[in-house]
């Protein structure tokens, strides 16, 4: 079950995603940019989003839980993700992930295309991946 997140997700949220602090997390679950994922009510993992350039989706963290993975659910998750964009009439979606993790092929299986990248103060190499709708 995929669902928008509640402030009442707020602790298990922050504890696990330490990318963001508590009140901006609590700001994205008040604009329904976090998603949480269960299955039989138990915490698989969240994904939240942000605009980039204030108009293009851009999913700036999916997570589950070390057990919950290569299970399908983070295809499942990505594409419930698009289809809410779609829904709110956007036409593309963008993401990233460092060159080395194992995401970028997930991604590129998901339909995702390399459109560039960059290099964080003292981090591997960012790319930044597309998607249109």
């Amino acid at each position: 079950m995929i669902r928008f997140a509640e402030e009442k997700d707020i602790d298990i949220l922050c504890e696990n995603d330490k990318h963001v602090d508590r009140q901006e997390m609590l700001n994205l679950i008040g604009l329904k940019r976090v998603y949480i994922m269960e299955d039989s009510g138990k915490f698989i993992g969240w994904l939240r989003y942000n605009l980039f350039w204030d108009h293009i989706p851009f999913m700036n963290m999916i997570c589950l839980n070390d057990d919950s993975r290569g299970k399908g659910y983070g295809r499942q998750f990505v594409e419930f993700w698009e289809d809410e964009m779609r829904k709110l009439g956007y036409t593309k979606v963008m993401t990233s992930t460092a060159s080395d993790e194992f995401a970028q092929h997930f991604y590129i299986k998901l339909g995702y295309s390399t459109i560039g990248g960059f290099i964080p103060f003292g981090a591997k190499f960012e790319m930044m991946l597309a998607k249109k709708l």
